[in-house]
Parts: structure tokens; sequence; C-alpha cells
């Protein structure tokens, strides 16, 4: 790459062409077959600011700075305040991740100039805690931004479960008093607290709309609570399963809240037989309906067999359901039963019990079902079929690996297509294990 003024030519000149209409051509010898191809020369200092703006935008920091040494207008692109509305710090130990490291000057040099500009900001780090303390370093330099969307995103835990509670918090205070306008806040896997949950309503109440914070063990009821309470126009939550409770649900179903449009639940257990799930009541399922009736309700299992018994019991108002580890044929069954708004449904794994019962039951009653997923599962063709039948043209997405399917004295593989097809009104075909 050339600096301005001076141009990116390769070959020679072609007999014959004129002074005003010059063209270039290169000979790509590598292929044994020697084509020539054109190639019009280029100045890259006179592409037009926008052009170059965009191409910035996909660049690390790290590469937007050298880029920015090409020439006097990308150095001004470089500096242009809609370049730094966006963006994501990759920190990293460049022994122990893929990521490309950025030098900490580098970065308090783009804070100094454009922490007032930053309004969409997300620290990517790995798994060593220097990443993460440099992320709460950075987060404590940021005491003019105005930014509206937050995001830490840990590549491999622990990441930040391994910075002092004390030094996280204080960073995020910094933030969160500092912004005042923050509308997306999502912070997983990380050591978040009660007391910095009330310090972001007590500045950003007005404002909040979207609040992910699975796996964040130092978070009580009672600090969502607090948020649910003063954040009226919250509209997506994301937790784990021990926060949510009865009064919760019943807050965010009293009057004073907008409908909540995305509710997503982590129900999660590292070690089987180490946590008692409790029981949600109907009736705090069916406030939060009344109150929000459109709104999406998701369900990420992953627990042991053994460890779904507090679920669907009765009546529950999912709408979208994933099952990480095997679940049994009597929870499908209970899922048939009592989820009629259920959209979606996706089944890692089951055992080597057929399901189809279980799915007809599904179709039945589950009239808005629209997608489903099985992976180490069993099922008959005849079964499948069936499902299909009665689901009709609503399943969009359908995604059932072919070791799945178990022929039958009615249908084979071959023919399972071609009839599922039918039924679907689309052309389909059963997923295939990948050959490597």
């Amino acid at each position: 790459m050339k600096r301005a003024g001076q141009k990116v030519v390769a070959g020679t000149e072609a007999p014959g062409t004129s002074q005003t209409n010059k063209k270039q051509k290169t000979s790509l010898h590598g292929s044994g077959f020697g084509e020539s191809y054109p190639c019009t020369s280029m100045d890259w200092g006179s592409l037009p600011h926008h052009v170059i703006l965009r191409v910035f935008q996909f660049l690390t920091l790290v590469d937007r700075a050298r880029a920015s040494s090409v020439c006097r207008r990308w150095n001004e692109v470089f500096h242009i305040p809609d370049l730094w509305r966006r963006f994501e710090f990759e920190l990293s130990q460049p022994a122990t991740s893929y990521l490309k490291s950025t030098h900490p000057d580098l970065i308090q040099q783009i804070i100094k100039r454009h922490a007032d500009h930053l309004q969409y900001v997300s620290f990517k780090v790995d798994s060593s805690t220097e990443s993460a303390e440099a992320a709460c370093d950075i987060l404590s330099q940021l005491v003019n931004c105005s930014i509206k969307t937050l995001g830490l995103i840990s590549t491999a835990k622990p990441s930040f479960m391994n910075v002092s509670k004390a030094h996280f918090a204080s960073a995020l205070t910094v933030v969160f008093v500092n912004s005042k306008s923050l509308s997306s806040i999502k912070i997983d896997d990380t050591p978040l607290d009660d007391p910095s949950l009330k310090v972001l309503v007590a500045n950003n109440s007005d404002t909040l709309k979207l609040l992910k914070m699975s796996s964040c063990p130092h978070v009580s009821p009672a600090g969502i609570l607090c948020v649910a309470d003063q954040c009226h126009g919250l509209k997506e939550l994301a937790l784990n399963y021990y926060i949510l409770s009865d009064e919760l649900l019943l807050a965010l179903s009293s009057e004073k809240h907008v409908d909540l449009e995305h509710l997503r639940i982590d129900v999660v257990s590292e070690n089987p037989g180490q946590v008692q799930f409790h029981t949600i009541k109907k009736q705090s399922w069916d406030a939060l309906v009344r109150h929000s009736p459109k709104v999406n309700i998701v369900m990420y299992f992953f627990l042991y067999e053994d460890e779904f018994d507090a679920f669907f019991r009765e009546e529950t108002p999912v709408t979208h359901l994933y099952f990480g580890r095997a679940v049994s044929k009597a929870m499908l069954g209970r899922i048939g039963m009592n989820c009629p708004r259920l959209i979606e449904l996706v089944v890692c794994a089951n055992g080597l019990q057929p399901l189809d019962d279980e799915l007809i039951r599904i179709a039945e009653r589950c009239k808005n079902l629209t997608a489903m997923g099985l992976g180490e599962c069993e099922v008959t063709c005849r079964g499948f079929i069936e499902f299909v039948k009665m689901c009709g043209g609503r399943l969009t997405q359908l995604s059932i690996m072919e070791e799945v399917l178990i022929p039958d004295s009615d249908y084979s593989l071959d023919r399972l297509h071609l009839e599922v097809s039918k039924h679907l009104g689309r052309m389909w075909f059963p997923d295939m294990m990948p050959t490597w």
C-alpha cells in the first residue's frame, strides 16, 4: 500500500493504448496458464471519506492505527467522531488467546480523544485475569463518556470472575454514573452485585431497555426487583433461574411497567444433585402474560435428567425452549401438555426410546410451533411424518439429523423426504452428519 500521490501499478502498458485511457495488466503465472487480468491504477489517498470510513469500521483498533499512517487523508478519517461511536476493545494475553492483543497506550490515546464519542462499547477478553483487569482499567477511564450500549464478553471462563469484586464494581460505577443514558447492557459471567445495580438504576432508570446478566452469582432477587420496580421502560431481561421468583414476575406485571418483550431464563446445573430448583406459580406466569401478552419467554436448560422435576408441572407460557443436555420422554410429554404458547423447541439429546407420542402431542397442543430441532434422539419415520402432517406448513424451520430417523415398514428414508416436503409445501431433506 503506497502513500498518497503514488499509484499502485502492475504489469506493462499494452500496445496502442492512448494516453487518456491507460490500462495496466498483470499476469498471474502461479496458476500455470499465464492469463492476464486488467488492474486499474489506484490512488488510495483519493478515496472518498465515506469509503475509507467504511473500511476502518471493519478493522481492529491496532489495524485502524496502522491504516491511519497510509496518508494524511486516512489519518483524518481515523479521527472522525463517527468512527468511534461503536467500538469493540479486544484484550488478551497473546500466549493464551487467538485474539489480537491491543497495546494499553494506544487505548489510552483513543479514550483521551474520543471518550465522549463512544456510544456502543464492548470488551472482549480471554480467560486470563490480566485481560479482565485491563478491561476494568479502561472502564475506569470513561469519565466523559455517553455510552448507550455496554457489553462485557468473555471468550472463555473465568476472566471477569477472577477480578476482585471491589475493582469490578468501582469500574462499572464510573460508567453507570457518567453515562446516564445506558439503554442496553450485557454483562454475563461477572461479579456484578446488588449495590452496582442500584447505582445503574439511580442514573439510568429512564433509558434502560435491555439487561442481560446471566451467571452473576453476587446478584440477588432483591437486586433484580430494584431494576424491575424502577426501570419502567425495560423491554428485555436475561437472568439465571435462581433469581426468578413469583415476586419478580409480579413486579414486572405491575401497571407502571410497559410491556416486556423478551424474558430469557438460563436454567443451569454444574453438579448433578447439588441444586434444588424451585417452582414458579402458574398465577405469577399468568399475571406476566396478561400484562405483556406478546412477551417471548425463552428458557435454556442445561440440567441432568433427574433435575427437571420442578418444571412444567402446570401450564407455563414459555415460547422458546432449548435443551442443551439429555431430556427425558416424561419431560417432553409435560411440554406437550403444558406449553400451549410454544414457538420453538430444540432438543440436543434424549436417549434410545422413540419420541413419536411426545412429538405428536406437541403438534396437537402447541398450535404456535414453527421451529423444531432434534439432535441425538430417535423418531420413527411414520411418527415423524405424522408430526409434520399435523403441524403443516407453519413449520418454517425443521432441522433433524438423518441418524435420528428410524426407517419402518411404511417409510424408508428415501420416501420420507418426499412425504415431508409435500406436507411442508417446500423441498426438505434431513440434515447429514458432516464428514471431514
